[in-house]
C-alpha cells in the first residue's frame, strides 16, 4: 500500500476516534450534565465523521486501488494538495462552526474541501478507463 494511502487512512481513523469521542461526550452530557458548552462540539462531531472520516478514507482506498496502467499512480503532488486542503477544510469548517466565528470561515473550509475533491479527481481521472480500452494480459 502506498504511503499516501496509509496517511489518508490513518488520518481518517484519527478523525473517527475524535468524532466518536465528541459524540460520546455530548451523549454523556445529555444524561449526566457535565457542562452546557459541550454542545458546541456538535459541528466538530459532524464534520469529523462525515467529511474527515468518510471522505478521507475513500480517498485513501481509491488512491491505492485505482488501476495503474503505466505502473504509476499519476501526479502525486496533486494528491498531497488534496490531503492538505481536505484536512485544512475539515478543521476550518468544524472549528468555525463550533466556535461561532462566522459563516465566512465555514465557507472557506467548504471551499477547501471542494478544492481537495477537485485535486483528487485530477489525479484519479486518467486512471479510470472504460473496460473496452483495457488490455488484459494473457
Amino acid at each position: 500500500m502506498p504511503f499516501l494511502s496509509r496517511l489518508f487512512i490513518r488520518t481518517a481513523l484519527g478523525y473517527l476516534v475524535f468524532g466518536f469521542t465528541f459524540g460520546a461526550l455530548m451523549l454523556t452530557n445529555k444524561g449526566v450534565p457535565i457542562h452546557p458548552l459541550l454542545w458546541r462540539l456538535l459541528p466538530l462531531h459532524i464534520e469529523f465523521l462525515f467529511v474527515g472520516w468518510t471522505v478521507q478514507f475513500v480517498f485513501g482506498v481509491a488512491f491505492w486501488i485505482l488501476p495503474r496502467f503505466n505502473t504509476s499512480r499519476g501526479n502525486e503532488s496533486v494528491v498531497w494538495l488534496s490531503y492538505a486542503l481536505l484536512n485544512a477544510g475539515v478543521l476550518v469548517a468544524g472549528l468555525g462552526a463550533a466556535l461561532a466565528l462566522g459563516n465566512g470561515l465555514v465557507l472557506a473550509g467548504r471551499l477547501a474541501e471542494l478544492g481537495a475533491v477537485v485535486a483528487f479527481a485530477i489525479n484519479a481521472w486518467p486512471r479510470i478507463k472504460p473496460f473496452r480500452d483495457v488490455v488484459i494480459p494473457k
